[in-house]
């Protein structure tokens, strides 16, 4: 039963990055430059993501425990360190940069965009270089 709700999920999210155009680099390039031709479009999509998210956050976490887990895993760091600034500016860059993040990346593998293959090809090659690199600082 979890892999058939992980998957309709997944489902449903990619769905929505279509509908919304966030897979489509040159719609968030668009959106980004404030300052040239401004496309404030995905402004709703991101307002109308944080609106749901307050709501069903709230109403899940009242629940005892999660649907198909035995408990929350939320996150326990509360403060701000180097980490968390490098990767939401490594993050930040590479939207503005390319147009995709990961989500709408991987989203946009489906309809065969070369430059989501070679994002989505950078972003893990990063990941694992800095699984090599934070295993060998241990």
């Amino acid at each position: 039963m979890t892999v058939v709700i992980a998957l309709v999920s997944g489902l449903v999210m990619g769905l929505g990055l279509c509908v919304s155009q966030m897979v489509n680099p040159g719609k968030v390039i668009a959106f980004l430059d404030v300052s040239g031709n401004w496309d404030p479009s995905l402004m709703l999509v991101m307002v109308g993501a944080l609106f749901v998210t307050i709501i069903t956050f709230r109403l899940i976490l009242k629940c005892r425990k999660p649907f198909c887990a035995d408990q929350f895993n939320l996150p326990q760091k509360k403060g701000v360190d180097l980490r968390l600034i490098t990767g939401s500016a490594l993050f930040g860059v590479g939207w503005g940069l390319a147009g995709f993040c990961p989500a709408p990346a991987f989203a946009s593998l489906a309809f065969g965009i070369r430059e989501s293959f070679v994002f989505v090809g950078a972003m893990l090659s990063g990941m694992l270089a800095y699984k090599i690199w934070a295993e060998g600082r241990r």
